[in-house]
């Protein structure tokens, strides 16, 4: 009691220090529960942002592979060695099955194969391999009845033989009106899950029941998402295709672990199935532990010396903001990098059928040259056998003008800015889209050649790739028979580059979100196109503007004069 009195007493003539001390740890407390769920709701929201983009590059990168396979059984199912196969022609098959072995192998393909009507296997790019599908009957799957039945199918299942999975895309052989046959290609993922494997915590692709097909983790395969319903579904054809009749539900991600996922959304060029979804996890706890030990330290910081620590604390923040700043300047310009490429390669995948076109045309007319000239020298005219070979050296420089622009267009990187005609990105990007302008049937006004001389300072394939995605979007607007118009114009500074069409124009709903990511007026596009033109423009020291024409739409691109 003696000891306490003096305690009792001293508290007694300090009541406002003690009452002011308990105020400081109460707000305190509170202050640091407050601080602590503020930190994580600030964390998982910017982490939440940030896996959303690397998503979405997940999903840009897997859209280009499998844009990529789908253009190779529709090429095949016209090739004449595939039809004069299926019309009886067995002298083709040794020919046919090297063939088939050396697209595989070019394109990455698991398998690509030939079956006559009936699903018998009469050629395949593995026939040389233990595991060869020559002979084999294909008849009992769906992607080969659905090919017969719509003309083009997709499956994802096992393999019969290999028992790996993979998708299964096949499309429909037919002559002169009568189905011949089904080519099919087989396509593996097993380089893509281990990129995944390496790059992120973990992603898989769903289909549209929500099971697992592709994904980092092999445990994670064929494992269901949410609630099957087995009623609906025939048990022994999932135990065919996946090996299970029964789908275990896929646990749901440990502590602050997080889904984001993002639609799988094909192009309309494609014959992929739809209703796929990618998804990625991620942990944010790193950053939520970061951002509660930064808060918590900041509070300390205030309890120590208050007046000191409101200076320290703007500066901190302030450096903290700086460092996310940077952080996010750094993945930006990554992404950005990475989607134009993937930009670019999504519309080298478009226009890539009708660059075919302009190869084959002077290939066969070497060939007849060739032929023509070998005669003409039999017979001792040379001068004539002279003007032949003439011929097929420009034809020669022709293809090696239209495998260079391709060349060219798909190549990955920044190059510095330089010196050129504006008129050579022009031509460039309409060789990339010469077939499809004619298809089309486009009433198509270039600028003069005096003009298109003017020099510009800017890079040739990222003012080619906005170029393309202008045209791409004026001959989408336009339509067939339609009118679409490249115009250029210079004052002391700038070269200005309009492309203009007769189409229905911009909504005007839509203008003020016109240059926003995912953004667009189109059913089957994602809206990338035109923000990542402007930024290449902005880069190259110029702009993208749209502009009200007196019908259609019309974009001006500004270019920094040489």
């Amino acid at each position: 009691m003696q000891v306490l009195r003096p305690l009792w007493t001293w508290i007694s003539r300090h009541t406002g220090l003690v009452v002011g001390g308990l105020a400081v740890v109460a707000l305190s407390a509170i202050a640091l529960i407050v601080i602590d769920r503020f930190e994580r709701a600030s964390a998982l929201s910017q982490t939440r942002a940030v896996a959303a983009g690397d998503a979405e590059i997940l999903a840009g990168g897997l859209r280009s592979e499998l844009d990529k396979f789908s253009l190779v059984p529709r090429v095949l199912a016209e090739d004449p060695q595939v039809g004069a196969l299926l019309d009886g022609t067995r002298a083709e098959v040794p020919r046919l099955n090297r063939r088939l072995e050396q697209v595989a192998r070019q394109t990455g393909a698991a398998a690509i194969y030939l079956m006559d009507a009936d699903g018998h296997t009469l050629a395949a790019s593995n026939w040389n391999l233990p595991t060869s599908f020559v002979g084999s009957n294909y008849g009992f799957r769906d992607y080969f009845r659905d090919a017969l039945r719509a003309g083009s199918a997709t499956q994802f299942a096992l393999g019969t033989v290999s028992r790996r999975p993979g998708l299964y895309i096949a499309q429909r052989v037919e002559a002169a009106g009568k189905t011949i046959g089904v080519v099919a290609v087989k396509v593996e993922f097993t380089e893509l899950e281990a990129d995944w494997r390496s790059a992120t915590l973990g992603a898989f692709v769903t289909d549209g029941d929500g099971i697992v097909l592709i994904t980092s983790d092999p445990a994670w395969r064929f494992r269901a998402t949410r609630a099957i319903d087995y009623e609906a579904r025939n048990r022994q054809s999932d135990l065919q295709l996946y090996g299970v009749a029964r789908f275990d539900r896929l646990a749901e991600p440990a502590g602050d672990g997080q889904l984001v996922s993002t639609p799988l959304e094909i192009g309309a060029n494609t014959i992929l199935p739809r209703g796929w979804t990618i998804n990625l996890l991620v942990d944010p706890a790193p950053q939520v532990a970061a951002a509660v030990a930064t808060g918590r330290l900041a509070l300390l910081s205030v309890l120590v010396a208050f007046g000191l620590l409101v200076g320290i604390a703007i500066l901190l923040r302030r450096r903290r903001e700086a460092r996310t700043n940077a952080l996010v300047a750094e993945r930006t310009a990554t992404l950005r990098e990475q989607l134009t490429q993937a930009n670019r390669l999504a519309t080298l995948g478009q226009v890539s059928a009708g660059i075919g076109h302009e190869i084959r045309q002077p290939v066969g007319a070497v060939r007849v040259f060739a032929e023509t000239g070998e005669k003409l020298l039999a017979k001792g005219m040379v001068e004539e056998a002279r003007t032949n070979f003439a011929r097929i050296v420009e034809l020669a420089d022709r293809i090696g003008v239209v495998t260079g622009e391709l060349l060219s267009f798909s190549r990955r990187g920044t190059r510095a800015p330089r010196v050129m005609p504006i008129g050579q990105a022009i031509d460039g990007a309409l060789l990339l889209l010469r077939d499809r302008i004619e298809r089309l049937d486009i009433a198509l006004e270039r600028p003069l050649p005096g003009v298109a001389a003017i020099e510009v300072r800017g890079e040739h394939v990222r003012l080619e790739q906005v170029l393309v995605n202008l045209l791409q979007n004026a001959l989408d607007a336009a339509g067939h028979a339609g009118r679409v118009a490249i115009s250029v114009e210079a004052d002391g500074a700038n070269c200005r580059v309009t492309v203009a069409d007769d189409g229905p124009g911009v909504p005007a709903g839509v203008r003020e979100t016109l240059f926003h990511p995912f953004a667009t007026t189109k059913d089957q596009g994602i809206g990338l196109g035109l923000v990542i033109s402007r930024d290449i423009m902005r880069e190259l020291g110029g702009d993208l503007e749209y502009s009200e024409g007196a019908s259609g739409a019309c974009f001006i691109m500004t270019i920094p004069r040489a």
